[in-house]
């Protein structure tokens, strides 16, 4: 065979190879590399309030950008799965000596809090898996769309001194993957039959307010219902490597000042300037539903109009949305 023949053999042998690695027949599926954060990103404390949580007046760190952190690591025992299917998602967080960790500090009504997002940031879980005696945690999943995934894990072990730490790990989802580029900003979200309204501004290394208020047919709802202890529940995601920035409400249900809507307050730092997917989950009539927004920080509050496939698959009466096993 000659050197012309010889190329072209193995280029076809290579090109079948990638084609078929996620066997998903005609599609291809990408994964993106776990980006690697600058050094002082990386290795930089987290600066945490008593609860673990980044405090108002401290520069927020990013999280969720690696696997490991403070002597603990994230061990994804399932690392692939199907889109469209039902699966188990299952995992384990082991400790410096590699024992699975059975203690957890519990904070907003729960030991764990789990994500699960796209990287396109358009397909987004708020999960609360269950854990075993043994310290594996399994939780159902059903991811619509293929392509990759990152599973950021937010807890504070039950250790003295421990503090808050949001590990994260990549999840393939095999299937025809079809590329879709992140919303536009817009200051309202519509998901249900509800529109949220956002207003605020998120700046890196500052402090800022974002209100979110949320109406139903025109008329404010004025009586959500607490979920996770508050009446919204937002997390920021960054585009690009997905840094981690889980912010609380300002106030919460009984502290004899905070409403039950319309607008539910929340005091966050985006960890740099660009741009942020913001979701805000929120209750009313029993059914969590999750607003979505894109913004740029360092610029003036921008909401996105575009809602993630989590309210099209799970938000459309079904209690069972974030977390599989009801509230």
């Amino acid at each position: 065979m000659n050197t012309g023949l010889r190329i072209s053999a193995f280029a076809a042998a290579l090109a079948a190879t990638f084609g078929t690695a996620y066997g998903v027949g005609e599609g291809l599926d990408l994964v993106a590399a776990e980006s690697t954060p600058a050094h002082d990103e990386r290795h930089a404390p987290s600066p945490s309030g008593a609860d673990g949580h980044t405090g108002h007046d401290t520069p927020a760190a990013a999280g969720g950008l690696q696997i490991s952190e403070g002597g603990y690591r994230l061990e994804l025992e399932t690392s692939r799965v199907t889109a469209g299917h039902h699966a188990a998602l299952r995992f384990v967080v082991r400790d410096g000596q590699g024992r699975a960790v059975t203690e957890y500090r519990r904070e907003h009504e729960k030991e764990l809090h789990l994500i699960v997002v796209s990287r396109d940031l358009l397909t987004y879980r708020h999960l609360h898996p269950r854990r075993a005696a043994d310290g594996t945690w399994t939780t159902p999943v059903d991811l619509p769309r293929a392509g990759g995934y990152r599973v950021l894990a937010d807890f504070t072990p039950e250790t003295k001194g421990a503090r808050g730490l949001t590990l994260g790990a990549d999840l393939a989802v095999g299937g025809p993957y079809r590329p879709q580029e992140l919303p536009g900003a817009d200051r309202t979200a519509r998901v249900d039959g509800y529109d949220v309204e956002l207003d605020g501004t998120l700046s890196p290394g500052k402090a800022g307010e974002l209100r979110l208020s949320v109406s139903r047919d025109g008329k404010p709802v004025t009586d959500l219902q607490p979920y996770l202890g508050a009446y919204g529940h937002l997390v920021a995601l960054r585009a690009g490597d997905l840094a981690y920035l889980h912010v609380h409400p300002n106030g919460e249900p009984g502290d004899g000042k905070t409403d039950a809507g319309p607008a539910v307050s929340f005091t966050a730092t985006a960890p740099s300037s660009g741009g942020y997917r913001l979701f805000l989950d929120f209750k009313h009539d029993g059914v969590v539903r999750t607003a979505a927004f894109t913004v740029n920080a360092g610029a003036a509050a921008e909401g996105g109009s575009g809602t993630p496939e989590h309210s099209d698959g799970h938000g459309s009466g079904t209690p069972e949305h974030s977390d599989g096993h009801g509230h």
